[in-house]
């Protein structure tokens, strides 16, 4: 079972890293390619194609400028501690045992604007740019042209090496949005989580996010390894609901917070 995730825009480089173990992202030339069109363009363009403000736009041209190779752990900190959002809240990297870790790395990938696809221990450096950003470069007009099927052929061989045929989809629209589905070795499973508000069940943006991060921690603590594992999920109250599920689409209800 592969667990796939978003990132996060905020980023977390300062908390202190709780191992020394790390890896390096497969497809950093890639990245290159992309920080060396990123660098083309001037704050104030980098501000107008992200929608960002004049002060992130600044930043994130500085971090462009900054990028460099080789990676190490002076100048770059591994993935899965590295971004600071919702899901990340929910997942609670830094409490995962170093088992669950360990198992993270064959079974848990983030899905990366910059570097396409992130193993957990990958060290990665601080940067913006979402899948969605309408970036020209050499492959097209986005993103999504110019990582075409590479995120989706990464994926395939992640599968392969674990010998399973199980993709769990935790991700956003916008970076799920990556993959080609097609061309994918293996089922499509997506969990939706949905609170009770006002007598009705609805998906609630953040407390989804947060949902899908324990979703992650849970598969990873337990080592869930097929579908009907993940029907166990209990987290913060929410529980299978076999009634609204439909085929590759698990729905998890949770009753109206106090």
């Amino acid at each position: 079972m592969l667990v796939v995730v978003s990132p996060a825009k905020n980023l977390d480089f300062e908390s202190p890293v709780p191992t020394e173990s790390y890896t390096q992202p497969e497809m950093l030339n890639e990245a290159q390619k992309l920080v060396e069109r990123c660098r083309e363009l001037s704050p104030a363009q980098l501000g107008s194609l992200m929608s960002i403000s004049d002060k992130l736009a600044m930043l994130n041209a500085d971090r462009f400028t900054e990028f460099s190779t080789p990676f190490t752990p002076d100048n770059a900190r591994q993935a899965i501690y590295a971004f600071n959002g919702d899901v990340y809240s929910g997942l609670d990297a830094y409490n995962l045992s170093p088992k669950a870790i360990d198992y993270a790395q064959q079974h848990f990938r983030i899905l990366s604007g910059l570097y396409g696809v992130l193993k957990p221990l990958d060290l990665m450096q601080a940067y913006r740019l979402e899948m969605g950003t309408k970036l020209d470069n050499s492959e097209g007009k986005d993103l999504y042209q110019f990582w075409g099927s590479r995120i989706t052929e990464q994926l395939n061989k992640s599968m392969a090496a674990q010998g399973d045929n199980v993709l769990v989809n935790l991700a956003s629209n916008e970076y799920f949005k990556s993959v080609k589905k097609k061309q994918l070795d293996g089922a499509i499973i997506t969990p939706h989580f949905k609170d009770k508000k006002n007598g009705n069940y609805k998906v609630i943006s953040f407390y989804a996010k947060k949902a899908r991060g324990m979703m992650a921690r849970f598969i990873l603590e337990n080592q869930i390894e097929d579908v009907a594992g993940l029907h166990d999920f209990d987290a913060d109250g929410y529980y299978y609901s076999e009634e609204q599920s439909s085929g590759n689409d698990l729905v998890f209800l949770r009753e109206e917070q106090s």
